[in-house]
């Protein structure tokens, strides 16, 4: 992206990837770092504070809490997972749906602004060391080492000449590629959000501020107005990234319980 030059010879400089390197706060930690601590224990106290005294008539706090569980349970572990299997895998549903929400709704929150899944590291982690061994333990518990193998490689119905191409790919995206594009799906999201909600801000605020032109001054009127329909925009998707991380970290527990490919 080209640096925007007016006639006055300012030069407006638009934010790019080195915007997500932020400076340690203090010895070796980061502002991300807080904000990820800071999510659990948001998380952790609403929860407990919403439902420390339950009512039959729910006020407005344990309403809310109820829902998002509700919603966790029964619409992500349960239609992924299966009746018969979900109950088990509820928490680590609902934990994985509230973390990743919170962390990305930290993207339109003012002083805060800055969703943490935007930083790689984060759902990688999440993937790889939360999601990833757990589809695979019960994978190997339910179905054995052998028999865990050939349910994900070998089917039934699979013709016998394109068998070990179909063993690769399998084996490819199951043990590879699925935990690399879980985590790629919010990540990408949350950075490219981030990246277009600064753009517009910042380039309004340059508008405003860096020209003595006013011809364009009124021009920064428009990329607020963007600004803002974009900040509702990203709030949608940062809910539905959540939510989509949630799903598929279920659907992978449930493909690897399920008896059939």
């Amino acid at each position: 992206m080209g640096a925007l030059v007016l006639a006055e010879g300012a030069v407006f400089a638009p934010p790019g990837a080195e915007s997500f390197e932020l400076p340690a706060l203090f010895g070796n930690v980061t502002k991300p770092m807080l904000l990820v601590v800071l999510s659990v224990v948001i998380i952790a106290g609403y929860f407990l504070l919403a439902t420390r005294k339950l009512k039959v008539v729910p006020g407005r706090g344990q309403f809310v809490a109820e829902s998002i569980y509700d919603f966790s349970r029964n619409n992500i572990a349960r239609e992924q997972i299966g009746s018969k299997d979900f109950k088990p895998f509820v928490p680590l549903v609902f934990a994985l749906f509230t973390f990743v929400l919170v962390n990305n709704l930290y993207g339109i929150i003012p002083v805060l602004q800055f969703p943490t899944m935007a930083r790689f590291g984060f759902p990688l982690a999440l993937s790889v060391l939360v999601v990833y061994p757990v589809y695979h333990f019960v994978g190997f518990k339910r179905h054995g080492f052998a028999g865990y193998f050939k349910k994900e490689l070998a089917p039934p119905g699979v013709p016998g000449p394109v068998l070990p191409l179909f063993a690769l790919i399998e084996f490819a995206e199951k043990f590879f590629l699925n935990p690399l594009t879980l985590a790629i799906r919010v990540f990408a999201a949350m950075f490219a959000g981030h990246l277009i909600l600064a753009v517009f801000t910042l380039g309004g605020t340059f508008l405003l501020t860096e020209t003595s032109s006013w011809a364009l001054k009124p021009v920064s009127l428009v990329a607020w107005i963007f600004a803002i329909g974009m900040t509702f925009l990203e709030a949608f998707i940062q809910v539905l990234q959540a939510y989509i991380f949630a799903l598929l970290s279920a659907g992978y527990i449930g493909a690897a319980l399920a008896s059939e490919h």
